[in-house]
This record gives C-alpha cells, sequence and structure tokens, in this order.
C-alpha cells in the first residue's frame, strides 16, 4: 500500500469512527493532566496527557498533519485507565475514543510478522477460547511443579529474557489445578438472592481459588450462585489493543450465555474486566440484535464488593483470626474506580473489621502501571510508576496491600519484590483477605 493511500485510509478511519463533535467535546482545559500516569511520568509532556492524544487524533482526522510513529507512539503510551474521565468537566469520551483510534490503526496498518504472531495467539485463541487459555495455563503449572522452574533458575537461563519477565517469573503465584465451577449452582445458606457470576480468564486459571473464595462468601450472605458454562473473556484485551470485532464476539456469546437465566446480579471479581461488561451496550450500540440484550446484561453487572456491601457484610461484626492490629491498604483498580465509580465500598469494607488498621495510600487512585499487559510492552513507564507506588506503600506501614484486580494484584505483587519487601509485606485479593482472614466471623 502506497503512503499516500495509507494516510487516506487511516483518515477516513478516524472521520467514520471518531465523531467530531465527541473530540470536540475537549476544552483543553488541562483539568485530566494531574490525573494522567504518562502525563506526569514523562516530565509533563503534553502529547502524554489525555488532551494532547486527543488533539493528535482531531489533527490526523482533519488532515493536518500524518499519521506517523510519533502519533502511534503517543496513543500506545496510554495506560487506559481512564483517570482523565472522572476528572474531565466536560464528560469526554475518552476511553471510547482511544479504543477506536487504536481500532482503525490496528486494520489499516500493516503490522510486523512478530505482531500478527502474538496476536493470533492472543486474541484469536487464549482470549477466544476458555479450553486452550485453561491448557496454556496448565503448562506453567507443569513448568511450578515438576522441577523446571528450579532447574531454569539455578541454571540462570532467565538472564537471556527481558528483565520484566524475570521480574514477573518470580511473582506468579503458585498455579492451583483447575476447579471446576462452570454449568453448576451453588445454593445459598440462608435467604436466596440469585446471581450469576463472571468467572474471567485471569482469574479463572491463575486464580482460580480467588473464584472458589468469591462462591462461598457469596452462598455465606445469602446468594445462590450460578456459573453460565459458556461463558468466555469479557473482550477488554481485545477491546483496549484495538481488536473490537474480537471483543464483540466475545460479548454477544457472554449475552447469549448469561441471558439464559432470569438473575438479581451478573458479579464479576475483577475490577478491569466489570469495566468492559458494564459497557456491553456502548459496544454493541450498532447491532440492533443485541442492543436490547446488553443494556439488561449491564444493568445487572455489578462488582464483588458492591455486591459484598449490598448484602450488608460490614453489617456482621467482623474480625480478623488475630489478636494484634494488622494494618492494611488498598490500591484502586483504575476501571473500577474511573468506569464503575466503586471506590467507597472496598475502603468502607476494610474500615468494618475488627482489629484491622486502615491506611489511605496516597495516590491510590492513580494507575499501578499494570494495564493489562502494558508493564509487558511499556514495562520501562511501567515500572517507573510501580516504583514511584511502592515508596507511597511503604510509607504506610501496612503489612497488607488489597486490591481487586488480578493484573493489579501480580503488579503490586511485583512492586513488594522490586522494594526489597519479600516477606515483609504482601499482596492480596480483598476477597482472598476476607475469606482466610474473616471468614470465620461472618455470621
Amino acid at each position: 500500500m502506497s503512503s499516500t493511500l495509507f494516510q487516506e485510509r487511516i483518515q477516513k478511519g478516524f472521520q467514520e469512527n471518531l465523531a467530531e463533535e465527541k473530540l470536540l467535546d475537549c476544552m483543553r482545559c488541562g483539568f485530566c493532566l494531574p490525573a494522567c500516569p504518562t502525563y506526569i511520568h514523562s516530565n509533563y509532556d503534553e502529547v502524554q496527557s489525555p488532551r494532547g492524544r486527543i488533539a493528535l487524533m482531531k489533527a490526523v482526522r482533519d488532515g493536518d498533519i500524518p499519521f506517523d510513529d510519533s502519533v502511534q507512539e503517543s496513543l500506545d503510551l496510554c495506560l487506559g485507565c481512564r483517570a482523565c474521565e472522572p476528572a474531565c468537566p466536560a464528560g469526554v469520551e475518552y476511553g471510547h475514543l482511544l479504543e477506536h483510534a487504536r481500532d482503525v490503526i490496528q486494520r489499516e496498518k500493516k503490522a510486523s510478522i512478530k505482531e500478527k504472531a502474538i496476536r493470533k495467539v492472543a486474541f484469536d485463541n487464549l482470549f477466544q477460547d476458555p479450553s486452550k487459555m485453561s491448557k496454556a495455563v496448565g503448562l506453567v503449572r507443569f513448568y511450578q511443579n515438576s522441577g523446571l522452574q528450579s532447574l531454569t533458575r539455578k541454571m540462570n537461563i532467565l538472564s537471556f529474557f527481558p528483565e520484566i519477565l524475570k521480574e514477573m517469573e518470580k511473582v506468579l503465584p503458585p498455579i492451583e489445578k483447575k476447579s471446576t465451577v462452570r454449568g453448576k449452582t451453588y445454593e445459598p445458606e440462608n435467604d436466596s438472592i440469585k446471581v450469576a457470576f463472571f468467572t474471567g480468564c485471569l482469574m479463572e486459571t491463575i486464580f482460580s481459588k480467588t473464584n472458589d473464595a468469591t462462591i462461598k462468601l457469596l452462598q455465606k450472605l445469602g446468594c445462590q450462585v450460578w456459573v453460565p458454562e459458556g461463558q468466555v473473556c469479557c473482550g477488554a484485551l481485545h477491546g483496549h489493543s484495538g481488536e473490537l470485532e474480537k471483543a464483540r464476539e466475545n460479548a454477544k456469546k457472554n449475552l447469549d450465555s448469561f441471558l439464559e437465566k432470569d438473575v438479581d446480579y451478573i458479579v464479576n471479581n475483577a475490577g478491569g474486566c466489570g469495566a468492559f461488561l458494564s459497557e456491553y451496550d456502548s459496544l454493541l450500540k450498532d447491532d440492533p440484535e443485541y442492543l436490547e440484550k446488553a443494556k439488561r446484561f449491564a444493568e445487572k453487572t455489578i462488582d464483588i464488593t458492591s455486591l459484598l456491601f449490598k448484602l450488608g457484610i460490614t453489617n456482621r461484626s467482623l474480625t480478623v483470626n488475630k489478636e494484634e492490629s494488622l494494618i492494611v491498604t488498598y490500591q484502586d483498580s483504575c476501571h473500577l474506580r474511573n468506569v464503575n465509580h466503586v471506590i467507597d465500598e472496598p475502603r468502607e469494607i476494610l474500615k468494618s473489621i475488627k482489629h484491622v488498621d486502615y491506611i489511605e495510600l496516597k495516590g491510590a487512585e492513580h494507575c499501578c502501571g499494570s494495564a493489562g499487559i502494558y508493564n509487558l510492552i511499556h514495562s520501562e513507564m511501567s515500572m517507573r510508576i510501580l516504583d514511584n507506588r511502592m515508596e507511597n506503600v511503604t510509607k504506610t506501614g501496612a503489612k497488607i496491600i488489597i486490591t481487586t484486580n488480578p493484573g493489579c494484584l501480580l503488579q503490586m505483587k511485583l512492586g513488594i519484590e522490586r522494594a526489597g519487601l519479600t516477606g515483609e509485606m504482601e499482596a492480596i485479593h480483598l476477597v482472598d483477605f476476607l475469606y482466610e482472614k474473616v471468614f470465620d466471623s461472618i455470621g
């Protein structure tokens, strides 16, 4: 494809997918700047700010500048945390603009063989087919349990890999044998509220123990928990990476699976998944067959912390299974906070537990640098953000960092390792904290 034709197709794609009135909603007021991690950690470079990226999108759309590597670098370096949205007085839909811009670029720009292979494996297989994801994680489990991990470390084989992969290998939790929860209904201990449980890709494979704990907590609090058999990946990683059509395919499969039965809530325990699930109506706004289904689905979607709060868990005389005070802090999941606006519920739950000394983390509302697979692709920026976050974590004196999203959880585990605090501090999902340390007191 000639350079001129490529520019014409990119411009046309932006014109068709990025509505001018949406771009013009940005008033360039700058309220988004203090909320943007990449702006702050790039020495206040406007190109790495939300309003700077919107200006670039509009300039490409209008033909004022050509689309080139510098424009793509700016859009790629965005974490997609959407912290700019609640900070914006004009209600700019930045997250959707970014996703549509990336979608156009992905369709029109010729990818390298390496990128094509990665996308084929990730988006056409692992995150499209739960059985393939399970098999892939099973290989990781074999690596951990067969002696290969010990041998690899002993022979220093990981020294041939990028630093970020070596660090991630250290903090990856032991992979449990997959528990089979799909296609089952779990009865409550008392009065019944009917919920459907979204298992999630990483939560179902790497953190299956957390899923098991989620079901048991909900049963304890009076929920009948149904786990639909045909559910698939929420599509968030597809959508954030310029694969919107594949995200829509996954969304339709989930709608067909979850709407088979009438339930009170559709609950998830991963902030990033929950945000994407709650916006299925936006994702499928141009699909008349599925739009009404998506609206019904989105209305019932709820995060586990919000549901636990609604079920009155803070009124249950909670206490940790120890006498001395336990200092804990909390790191927000970006999408749980910025898209679903769940801010107070996890904090109120933690504050309600006897013998828990909750300390607010400075900057908890800012992204930890995980952002899906961002920490693998843009590791330098990600680690800059993470190391800064750990300085604030250390100041709290906390022994436990609580979070509510698998990516955030792995990132904070990595932060503990990088800060040399392994053995002194741990990162744990809120559900696991409640189940392992508080569960016995939930009457």
